[in-house]
């Protein structure tokens, strides 16, 4: 697609796709509809407990990186109560997590894309504790606050497209970890053109993964073979770690930091969070196994 051709269905065009800022002003208004909805009810009983689950990393920083997300959300949403769990590798494991917890949570995933831990791993945590009653929010992307955050990561490194000519000769790769499940390469793809997007339309943008699919130098070797030379890296990778390094290791020029402590990752957080709560059942009674 060239910078004139019409933007794909659902993504925005580069004439139309605001700052981080105005993203955070659209969303909340849209929400505020959907929120007064359940007003009585909150405050009936305390909002949810928001409980943000990662992954794990046998990497120190990726537990840092979470806890600096944590209190970007709290500076943002002050008197929430945040709480983070592990699927692995890394303490609070879920299950200690949701074990402390009682009344209302809303377990948002800090993953990227639908796959095996959204699908299978957090409902299975949940399952085991039936004391809750909670849901779970749909994962992080694709969205356009996630692409903003790619965006800055991208800039941050270094990358600029430049005049027309040189970026003519550009190409950025979205490195993002992989999956069998079909539904997460389409949420990377997704992602992919609404990067695109927020670059301007003018730079293609080619998913790459860490696993389970072309990686970052098949990537290269297809820009180049389009004539594009300047190929920088993006991560798509909530925090550091093994495949983040990885990914990164492979760039040819410029590659970006993983998405980390964001603001833009701390607005999409709550914005799945309220989009989840927004859409609970008013009873409560049953625990909740719905994404949204």
């Amino acid at each position: 697609m060239t910078a004139k051709e019409p933007a794909p269905h659902g993504v925005p065009g580069p004439d139309h796709f605001d700052s981080t800022a105005q993203l955070m002003s659209r969303i909340t208004a849209q929400l505020s509809s959907q929120l007064s909805r359940v007003a009585l009810r909150s405050a009936a009983r305390r909002p949810p407990v928001l409980v943000a689950v990662a992954h794990g990393s046998r990497d120190p920083e990726a537990l840092r990186t979470a806890h600096a997300l944590l209190d970007l959300i709290g500076d943002l949403r002050p008197g929430l109560s945040v709480r983070l769990g592990h699927i692995e590798l890394n303490e609070p494991l879920l299950d200690d997590t949701l074990a402390a917890l009682r009344g209302d949570a809303v377990l948002v995933p800090l993953m990227l894309t639908r796959g095996y831990h959204v699908k299978q791993d957090i409902p299975r945590a949940l399952a085991r504790a039936p004391h809750l009653r909670a849901r779970i929010a749909a994962p992080l992307g694709p969205h356009p606050l996630l692409a903003e955050a790619l965006h800055a990561r991208l800039a941050e490194a270094g990358w600029r497209a430049g005049s027309p000519r040189v970026a003519r000769g550009s190409g950025i790769v979205l490195a993002a970890a992989g999956s069998r499940d079909p539904q997460s390469a389409r949420d990377t793809e997704a992602t992919a053109a609404l990067l695109r997007a927020r670059l301007g339309g003018g730079v293609p943008v080619v998913p790459a993964y860490a696993s389970g699919g072309p990686d970052v130098a098949e990537a290269v070797r297809r820009l180049a073979a389009r004539g594009r030379h300047r190929v920088a890296v993006a991560s798509c990778f909530a925090a550091p770690g093994r495949f983040a390094a990885a990914t990164a290791a492979a760039a040819p020029w410029v590659a970006a930091a993983p998405l980390g402590a964001h603001p833009a990752m701390a607005a999409l957080v709550l914005e799945r969070y309220d989009r989840a709560w927004a859409a609970a059942p008013a009873s409560g009674a049953a625990t909740e196994l719905a994404t949204a």
